[in-house]
């Protein structure tokens, strides 16, 4: 039977709108192609350390809507996530009922507009916490909010490494959280 979707609809706390996102020039693979290496493995894009994804359901090798994924989580909390959206240049996975978070991320290269010869890979995700106790070690303490930016820092490297090209500066974090009272407060960093 397989597990229910959570989406962030059914989670506790804000809501976090996070892009992070890598510009490369001259790469040597088109923007496809570069999206074609990252679905062909996508735990070799992730550090291992951090969060090791495991693919429970479909074929090693290719990716395709209803694949899942178990994500060893550093700390105490591991999650499986399914993907939901598959393109050329882009995918999405929903998270599964017992992640940390309740939501969707997209992975997604496209050209870079106004510069010839340069792409950008994006991920962008919408997510709430799971539950209370989640949200306060993630948003209150920090600590799952400086791993996850880790993770998802070390990922847009390493594709960016992969396209063969030269990034044009580090990775962009962007950050909206709507909190529960309506209040919107928006950071932006580089990694």
């Amino acid at each position: 039977m397989p597990h229910p979707e959570q989406p962030a609809a059914r989670g506790d706390g804000p809501e976090l709108e996070r892009r992070y996102y890598l510009d490369v020039a001259r790469p040597h693979h088109a923007p496809a192609q570069l999206m074609a290496l990252v679905q062909a493995d996508l735990p070799h894009f992730s550090p291992g350390l951090l969060a090791d994804f495991e693919q429970t359901n479909g074929e090693h090798g290719q990716l395709r809507v209803g694949d899942e994924f178990h994500i060893k989580i550093l700390g105490p909390w591991n999650g499986s996530v399914r993907v939901t959206q598959v393109g050329a240049t882009f995918f999405e996975l929903v998270t599964l009922e017992g992640h940390p978070e309740a939501g969707r991320i997209r992975f997604e290269v496209h050209a870079l507009d106004n510069y010839p010869d340069a792409l950008r890979f994006e991920i962008h995700s919408l997510a709430r916490s799971r539950d209370g106790l989640v949200a306060f070690a993630y948003d209150t303490l920090g600590g799952g909010r400086l791993m996850q930016e880790a993770t998802w820092v070390e990922f847009c490297q390493r594709v960016g490494q992969a396209s063969g090209g030269q990034a044009l500066g580090p990775v962009v974090v962007e950050t909206v959280r709507r909190a529960l009272d309506g209040t919107t407060n928006q950071q932006v960093s580089h990694e």
